[in-house]
């Protein structure tokens, strides 16, 4: 018999310690899941997460000294690996939230989000076949990406020169928020083909996961709201 797969180890970053504790209890009671490490402030979760090299980091957007934005963009930015990241926070509609996906978060979380969805999400982040929480995400890139992209034709063009057609219509579909298996379906192709597509468009694109290729979608005009 195999051995099971290692847990999905996580690091928090929130200045509240009773928020983090509550994430903690929530995380450790999975099996699958493990809390190897915990940061107050922005500032002491990059030399954390350097040391530790969890898979999933839980970051609080709103910090003080270094916020959630600036330690993602330097949690990202080092390292050939670096962890995934989920911004949780408060008001779903933030710009700041918006800012820290474009600074390479994979997704964001409530705080008042239900214990069963913080695991759900952590463990869908991980696995990066989906959007996390997706109507959410095209909200927040359509509200905000507008205003991003003044040539946004010449963008959009730009774009799609460096796309073949099936990974054109893959990126529209990402965009959409349909998971690897949902694009599958939708396109008669098989998961491997998807997987291979969507691995494409991000190398393409230059960037890390389809959170990210989203937003270049809708900031270009590739994609357009509605």
């Amino acid at each position: 018999m195999s051995a099971p797969p290692a847990p999905l180890r996580i690091v928090l970053v929130d200045d509240e310690r009773m928020v983090r504790t509550a994430l903690r209890a929530i995380l450790s009671s999975e099996p699958d899941l493990e809390v190897v490490g915990e940061a107050g402030t922005g500032a002491e979760a990059v030399p954390l997460v350097r040391e530790l090299r969890p898979d999933v980091v839980l970051m609080d957007v709103r910090m003080p000294d270094v916020d959630g934005i600036r330690a993602t963009e330097r949690i990202l930015g080092t390292g050939s690996e670096p962890p995934r990241v989920i911004v949780v926070t408060t008001f779903e509609n933030d710009a700041y939230v918006y800012d820290a996906l474009r600074a390479g978060a994979s997704g964001f979380l409530l705080k008042r989000s239900r214990a069963e969805d913080l695991v759900q999400a952590v463990r869908l982040v991980a696995r990066s076949d989906s959007l996390l929480f997706p109507a959410a995400v095209r909200a927040l890139a359509a509200e905000h990406a507008g205003a991003r992209a003044p040539e946004r034709n010449a963008a959009a063009r730009a774009l799609h020169d460096r796309l073949s057609e099936r990974e054109a219509a893959v990126l529209r579909l990402m965009a959409d928020g349909l998971s690897n298996s949902e694009i599958a379906a939708r396109m008669a192709v098989g998961p491997a083909t998807v997987k291979t597509h969507v691995g494409a468009v991000l190398t393409k694109l230059g960037v890390r996961d389809r959170t990210q290729a989203v937003i270049a979608a809708y900031e270009s005009g590739f994609v357009t709201p509605g």
